[in-house]
């Protein structure tokens, strides 16, 4: 009995299930953090939705490959057992990606503000010179 069709069928309900279902998950929960990284929502809501596009294609591409990881299963429990291998794959990628994004944001909310010029006077403007001595 061929059991390529089931094992990929299983594979490719899971991959998506669990790749649409973190990449809602992170799209809904991620935009408050990345408000307080860029500090516009708008920009925020750009990069989110950037983030998750990227998220997608890297993720259905590498289950794309990662489909044809190992050889035809010759009975069900080894065909569980690749379908399972495959599936831990793409939650290893998925976790990856996750932890690379935010250690990302993480180090764009913590780069270091510009300091004022020595002699800014914030009642003056950056475009004034010193105040006039009297």
């Amino acid at each position: 009995m061929d059991l390529r069709f089931p094992d990929y069928l299983i594979y490719l309900v899971a991959s998506v299930a669990l790749t649409i279902w973190v990449g809602n998950t992170l799209y809904r929960n991620g935009r408050p953090f990345l408000v307080s990284v860029f500090k516009e929502d708008g920009l925020a809501d750009s990069v989110n939705h950037l983030l998750v596009v990227g998220f997608y294609l890297v993720n259905f591409g590498a289950a794309a490959i990662l489909i044809n990881a190992g050889d035809t299963p010759p009975t069900i429990p080894d065909m569980v057992k690749q379908t399972v291998t495959r599936i831990g794959a793409v939650l290893l990628i998925l976790g990856f990606m996750h932890f690379n994004n935010l250690l990302i944001l993480r180090a764009i909310r913590r780069r270091p503000k510009p300091a004022p010029p020595v002699n800014y006077n914030p009642y003056l403007g950056a475009s004034a010179g010193p105040a006039p001595s009297a």
